[in-house]
């Protein structure tokens, strides 16, 4: 992936940033390099969601193994349709938990009725965005950070919920400042 100007601009700005108060940081960053994070959009988001739903608190193996079964069960269906068609007891089959199976629901409902509208949801800040999809049953912070960074392309968002990510800053910061103080 080709970087921009734009994309060494904030790495510059984020190596003189961290020098003011984290030499770790700032050796860090400077040993990394500029990066482009890739947009990875082609699903709709809806899909996506209950992809990450999906996937919440498995294996990287068990979560691709229940979610190829899921596809498998809806056959030529589009996923949405299925999910608002299918009982629970049948993506229990396929592997997804009840409560699982619950949000996957609500989110077909959502797409399905329009509330879910990647095109207006892609217009709002992250704090907005956030509020909106964290309204829909579970779907969590770090589900909505991740969606927002990976798949919205927002460039601007801290995943504090991210254990990796929070605790490799404290480590390369200070364990006593708050991560988003230091993020911010």
């Amino acid at each position: 992936m080709r970087l921009r100007a734009a994309d060494r601009d904030v790495h510059a700005r984020f190596v003189a940033t961290a020098a003011e108060f984290a030499p770790e940081l700032e050796a860090a960053i400077a040993r990394v390099g500029p990066l482009r994070v890739p947009v990875d959009a082609h699903m709709p988001l809806a899909e996506r969601l209950c992809r990450s739903i999906v996937g919440q608190q498995l294996s990287v193996k068990a979560a691709r193994t229940i979610w190829a079964r899921l596809l498998t069960d809806a056959g030529d269906a589009a996923l949405v349709d299925h999910l608002l068609r299918t009982p629970p007891d049948t993506l229990r089959a396929c592997g997804v938990s009840g409560s699982k199976a619950r949000a996957l629901r609500g989110i077909a409902e959502h797409a399905a009725d329009g509330t879910l509208d990647a095109a207006r949801l892609s217009r709002l800040d992250h704090a907005e965005r956030s509020a909106e999809l964290t309204a829909l049953w579970g779907v969590g912070q770090w589900t909505v950070d991740m969606l927002s960074i990976f798949w919205f392309g927002d460039d601007d968002v801290w995943p504090d919920g991210d254990v990796v990510a929070r605790k490799t800053l404290a480590r390369l910061t200070s364990p006593r400042r708050s991560t988003v103080r230091t993020a911010a």
